[in-house]
């Protein structure tokens, strides 16, 4: 299963800054060490047209010279050097990667990514460019030009319909950026789960939010979780899933307010995956959000999701074999 990587573009964040730039070499150090059928690769750099399939022009240019205002700098939540440029771009690639990958094989990942709070002319919330919106455009945009893995295999890229992407948002943040980007669009369902007195505190309208109560366990989010699957599958019909496994529903998290267990989320993980392969939907993921009190606890959270995803990805293997 082809995984990509940016955390050796490491941001030089000033001491106690709270956002955990650490996790990403962590993770990337576990699935080296423990899970060597992920094949780990260097995400690749993220071209300004690519950026502006889903940002405008003039965004993107200020955040490639550094002459974003302070005011915007400060709503992203990290100061503008080249190595912040560098990496964002980079985690866009990785998302970009991540999603051709998974519509020839099935399924594949991007271990950073998930950078919702992104609009098409604004950053905000660690997030700088919108990784999930580019890729789906991008996507979108070469689904008629290339061959590979269709779900109702479709080789002849002349005869497939336009590629409809559905987006699954776990983070506990809502994907206002996402929604704001996709706001009219029918070819992309936004799908958010979300705790509804948290960040972002002015939400947008995603085709499907499902606001949760503060302390919100493993019982009830896996109920809501069924039902917006449910609706989802009523009202739209994706070729293409890309699913944010944000890490921060757990109860240990320092941002989340939600109280997920660790076999919680790998249960929503199992669930997210299972809903995708039984209809036969490639599934790009990436990690989103994850603010463990402890660190490691993230990571372990979000190891146990490549878990899941190598076991699908070898179903995924086998179904292309038969």
């Amino acid at each position: 299963m082809k995984a990509f990587y940016s955390d050796h573009f490491v941001l030089p964040l000033p001491p106690g800054h709270r956002f955990p730039m650490a996790k990403y070499g962590m993770l990337r150090d576990h699935l080296t060490r423990d899970f060597p059928a992920v094949e780990l690769m260097a995400a690749p750099c993220a071209s300004d047209g690519e950026l502006a399939l889903a940002h405008s022009p003039a965004y993107v240019a200020s955040i490639a010279d550094g002459t974003l205002d302070a005011a915007a700098l400060r709503e992203i939540g990290f100061p503008w050097s080249t190595a912040m440029v560098e990496r964002s771009r980079r985690s866009v690639g990785a998302t970009v990667a991540a999603v051709r990958c998974a519509l020839v094989d099935g399924i594949a990942a991007n271990l950073a990514g998930g950078t919702h709070h992104a609009y098409a002319d604004k950053g905000g919330g660690f997030c700088v460019f919108n990784d999930v919106a580019v890729a789906a455009r991008l996507m979108q945009a070469e689904w008629g030009r290339k061959t590979g893995f269709h779900p109702a295999g479709i080789a002849d890229a002349a005869l497939r319909p336009p590629l409809q992407v559905a987006v699954i948002d776990l983070d506990v943040h809502q994907g206002n950026g996402t929604a704001h980007i996709f706001k009219g669009d029918d070819s992309v369902f936004t799908l958010s789960l979300h705790g509804d007195k948290n960040f972002p505190f002015r939400k947008e309208c995603s085709d499907l939010d499902v606001p949760l109560a503060d302390g919100c366990g493993d019982v009830d989010y896996l109920m809501a979780l069924e039902r917006a699957l449910d609706e989802l599958g009523n009202r739209f019909n994706p070729g293409l899933v890309i699913y944010l496994a944000g890490a921060d529903p757990f109860e240990g998290d320092r941002l989340g307010r939600l109280k997920l267990s660790a076999d919680g989320l790998e249960a929503r993980d199992r669930r997210v995956f299972d809903w995708c392969f039984a209809r036969h939907i490639p599934l790009a993921f990436v990690m989103a959000g994850g603010y463990g009190v402890k660190i490691e606890e993230t990571v372990q959270i979000q190891l146990n999701t490549y878990r899941v995803a190598l076991a699908y990805w070898q179903r995924w293997q086998a179904l292309k074999a038969a």
